[in-house]
Order: C-alpha cells, then sequence, then structure tokens
C-alpha cells in the first residue's frame, strides 16, 4: 500500500484569489493557468496498520500548517477504499517552498494520485480534481497538462478542470526570477480569506473576472500571445491590487520583482514577445516565446536581487511513477 507521485506547480494567467466556500476551499473564480514542466513535487505515501495517525515530512521537515489539509484529502481517499489505515507521507520539491511558485499546488496534487494509487483506486478525473481541491484551491491544475481551465461556473458548488491545450500545440516557456527563498509571512489561503473580508474592492474582482476568463480561453484557441500578454499582466497586477488594498494590506512583492516586471515590459515594447505575471509571492514568471527565451533569461540574470532563473515548458499532469523491479 505504497505509492509514489510527481507533480509539476502551475501558474495562473487568469487568477483566482479568494474563497466562495472556505469548507469545501472552492474558488471564488475560475482560473487558467499554465503547467510548469521542470519544477518537481515528488510524494510517496505508505498506509501502514502500525501508525497511529497520519504522519508528514515536506522538504524533511514536519509541517503542521498542511496536515489538516492532508487529513482531508486522505480521508476522501480512505472513504473510497474502505479502509482506516494511516499513511506515511513524504513530499519533497525541487524548488523553494510556500514562496510563491504554488508549491502546495503540486504538493496536493502529488498526494492526491500517490494517494489513489496506493489505496488501488482507479478514481475519475474529476473525482481527483475534487479531492484534491481540498487540499488547495490551485492544485486541480496541476494534475493536467499545458494550458488548464478550472471551471466553477458549468457545475455550481464544485469546479470541473482540464486541458485547454496541449504542450505541444503551444509551447510557451516561462523564465522563473527567483528573488527570495524565504517562506511568505502570510500564506495564500490566509491572504485570500482577509481580502475577502478587509478588501473593498473585491466584489469588483469576482464581477469582472468572468470576461477575463473568456478572454484568456480566447487567446489560448487563437495562439494569440500578444493579446494574452496584455489580458494576464491586467489581470496579474488586478490581484495584487487587491492585495494591497487589504488591511492590513498584503504587498508580496519584493524590490526586484517590480525591477523584473519594469525590465519585462520593456522587453515588450522592444518587440520581444514576453509578458510577466506573478502569484502570491515575490518571485516572477516571464512567459515567452521559445525564440525570446535567451533574451528573456539574460535580461532577468542582470537585475539586482535576482537569486537564481529557473526554466521551464509547459509540462504534463500528475503522474504515478512506476515501481522499481527488484
Amino acid at each position: 500500500m505504497r505509492a509514489t507521485a510527481v507533480a509539476h506547480p502551475n501558474v495562473a494567467l487568469i487568477k483566482y484569489w479568494g474563497k466562495s466556500d472556505t469548507e469545501k476551499n472552492l474558488p471564488a473564480t475560475g482560473s487558467l493557468s499554465v503547467t510548469l514542466g521542470g519544477l518537481h513535487t515528488r510524494t510517496t505515501i505508505e498506509f501502514n496498520e502500525q501508525l497511529k495517525q497520519d504522519q508528514l515530512l515536506l522538504d524533511g521537515k514536519a509541517d503542521a500548517a498542511a496536515d489538516l489539509r492532508m487529513v482531508r484529502c486522505l480521508d476522501e481517499l480512505r472513504q473510497h477504499a474502505g479502509v482506516s489505515l494511516f499513511a506515511n507521507v513524504e513530499s519533497a520539491n525541487d524548488f523553494p517552498t510556500g514562496a510563491g511558485l504554488a508549491s502546495s499546488a503540486s504538493g496536493f496534487a502529488a498526494l492526491t494520485v500517490a494517494g489513489a494509487a496506493a489505496l488501488g483506486l482507479s478514481l475519475p478525473p474529476q473525482e481527483l480534481v475534487r479531492i484534491s481541491r481540498l487540499g488547495s484551491g490551485s492544485a486541480p491544475r496541476s494534475l493536467f497538462a499545458g494550458g488548464v481551465w478550472l471551471d466553477i461556473a458549468s457545475s455550481p458548488g464544485e469546479t470541473i478542470c482540464s486541458t485547454v491545450s496541449e504542450p505541444a500545440r503551444w509551447p510557451l516557456e516561462v523564465i522563473v526570477a527567483v528573488t527570495s527563498v524565504e517562506k511568505k509571512a502570510v500564506s495564500s489561503t490566509a491572504g485570500m480569506e482577509s481580502s475577502r473580508a478587509a478588501s473593498p474592492y473585491f466584489d469588483g474582482w469576482v464581477s469582472s473576472h468572468p470576461q477575463d476568463l473568456a478572454d484568456g480561453l480566447s487567446c489560448f484557441t487563437d495562439k494569440d500571445f500578444m493579446r494574452l500578454a496584455d489580458l494576464a499582466e491586467h489581470n496579474c497586477l488586478k490581484m495584487h491590487a487587491l492585495a494591497m488594498s487589504t488591511r492590513p494590506p498584503l504587498l508580496y512583492w519584493s524590490p526586484a520583482t517590480l525591477a523584473c516586471m519594469q525590465a519585462v515590459m520593456q522587453l515588450r515594447a522592444d518587440g520581444v514577445p514576453v509578458f510577466f505575471t506573478v502569484d502570491a509571492g515575490p518571485q516572477l514568471k516571464a512567459v515567452c516565446l521559445p525564440e525570446a527565451s535567451a533574451t528573456v533569461r539574460e535580461r532577468l540574470q542582470s537585475i539586482p536581487g535576482v537569486l537564481q532563473t529557473l526554466d521551464c515548458t509547459l509540462g504534463q499532469g500528475a503522474w504515478v511513477e512506476p515501481v522499481a523491479k527488484a
């Protein structure tokens, strides 16, 4: 009763920020993302009758904040399998954890896929979506490849997730500018709830979102990079404006984050096909066409405060690692 799964993090180009139902961890809006090949979470789960409780090691350390959300996912899997065994979970990222690189998304996607495999379950994709969402509202997107749509409108009270553009169809690349490896002071989960409760602009964010999402889907259908660039940057800055207008304010950027934004905007003004997006953290993601990646990387690496750059193509959905033969 042991399995290992791997998942990539994702970055939303049309973002969600805020919950409509905190108990079910339902996003208040849909979202559109790309799965980041090149960055990985690897999670191993073993169900064992000797254990007295579920145990989690994240990057070799206990993580109490993730324990409750992990148990919620595991309880759903145990119910499907009709078992009550506790599990030992070991998860590791090859990128900074809790620093705005969607480690919770890839983590709970890998947890759900590994847990189902360890229990011998063959669950429909949308049930994996529902279970992984209990851990992280963006985890369902890491179950899928390429450009991914998380839809909340088609089935009220639930989420539906699917690939809208396979990696090979529109091979975008993403250069991540890492400006800090420290865990952020306010988690996305806590920040979203604060914005919902204490920003005067939250209702405007939600009401304006369906048009952004429809336009984003159209950009992927048409492979219209420049229109997507304008839309994604607008949606990103709108989300951060919402966060900044929260009391107390949520400011996730570092000075280097802002410098990277300005550099990307100048590159595009100079004819380089690139745009930026930033999640709840200080890391900037520069999305570009493949022929521009070397230029974008070189420019970002030259900015003071950028610790390193990470190269990503569009990745596959979460998968179970085959068991090595003895």
